[in-house]
């Protein structure tokens, strides 16, 4: 992966956005749409739309990946200067303490911070030994009081996100960010859009970036009910079960091993004539792949396939390291791999195959 590559990634990583506020995602979404088509549009929560036509006649080809990162809303400031937050998303309170954090305001100021609690010397052996109370948590930026902190612009309602440094884990092909969740789904439905639109494809595409998925899968919702497409496929991160202490049981999924198609999560089954044929254009392509069970979690497939009257649907994803925290790790192979895959995918996707697979 040469230098332009990982800088179109670090740019993604590193715009901040969480539900309710993708607008940094959302533009650097649309930069790199707009070198494909200028056919863009957006759904009334937001969520970004990049039509291209390589055939009239074609059928609708929908792939779509979440702008949104899990993170916090500052919900109220101490007198002292301290600011309560909530989350948004899932997080697990054990990844939160000591993590530092940025809070952007109205006018894009950043005010860097470090969540914080009590000190363990003064907690109770019972509160130690269990994880702490998001509740009692708050986050320091270094202010004095609330009208210093005000006086600095922050105020109920900014948001707050992970603040991590992109980079290449020491010279491996293991990347390490914020925010792969999923960012690196949006990398990869704007790099399969570049290559759509220069080699040709047989239908009518959408490369879609969905907002609030970590809250319900909201935009995915709205976004494929204004497209409207006969088939959809959602583009996101799974969870990686490579990492020591990890069973079978839990997750299977290494990074390195290619992309992973989703056959059942707790959002959807997979439609099956769909996951047999992204199946075979992989085998057919000698392309990497891992069938993957996400019994705890879902992906906006989850509601692509249940918009309108139903359509085939299929969630692939890029096997990620320490999901919903401040920092993740991913494979670069995967995510090439993915692009590779996904681009055949949707290449092959002509009104015949297309009709085979629906009726399937």
């Amino acid at each position: 992966m040469d230098e332009k590559e990982l800088n179109f990634l670090k740019e993604l990583t590193d715009a901040k956005g969480v539900p309710g506020n993708e607008g940094q995602v959302r533009n650097v979404f649309e930069k790199y749409a707009r070198q494909s088509t200028e056919n863009i549009s957006y759904d009334g929560l937001g969520s970004v739309i990049a039509k291209h036509v390589g055939a009239q006649e074609g059928p609708k080809v929908l792939f779509a990946s979440h702008l949104d990162e899990v993170g916090f809303m500052v919900t109220k400031i101490s007198e002292e200067g301290f600011l309560k937050f909530t989350p948004l998303g899932g997080w697990w309170a054990n990844v939160m303490l000591a993590q530092q954090v940025e809070i952007t305001t109205a006018d894009n100021t950043i005010i860097h911070g470090v969540i914080g609690c009590k000190p363990p010397h003064v907690l109770t052996k019972e509160v130690r030994e269990k994880a702490y109370d998001i509740q009692e948590m708050f986050i320091d930026i270094g202010a004095s009081s609330k009208e210093e902190a005000s006086s600095w612009g922050v105020k109920p309602g900014d948001m707050v996100t992970p603040y991590t440094e992109f980079r290449r884990l020491n010279g491996s092909k293991f990347l390490l960010a914020k925010a792969w969740d999923n960012r690196i789904g949006t990398a990869v439905t704007l790099k399969v859009l570049e290559q759509l639109v220069n080699e040709g494809h047989p239908n009518k595409i959408f490369a879609v970036g969905n907002v609030q998925e970590e809250v319900g899968l909201r935009g995915a919702k709205t976004a494929t009910h204004l497209a409207d497409p006969d088939i959809a496929f959602a583009l996101d991160t799974g969870t990686a079960g490579d990492t020591p202490g990890m069973t079978e049981k839990e997750a299977d999924s290494k990074l390195g091993k290619g992309p992973q198609i989703i056959i059942y999560d707790a959002s959807m089954v997979a439609h099956k004539g769909l996951r047999d044929f992204v199946i075979q254009v992989a085998e057919e392509m000698n392309i990497p792949y891992q069938l993957t069970v996400i019994p705890g979690g879902g992906t906006d497939a989850g509601s692509q396939h249940v918009t309108r009257n139903g359509l085939p649907a299929l969630a692939v994803t890029v096997a990620t390291r320490y999901l919903h925290s401040h920092t993740s790790i991913i494979h670069e192979d995967d995510y090439l791999n993915t692009v590779k895959l996904m681009t055949e995918v949707v290449k092959r996707l002509d009104s015949e195959t297309a009709k085979k697979i629906i009726l399937q």
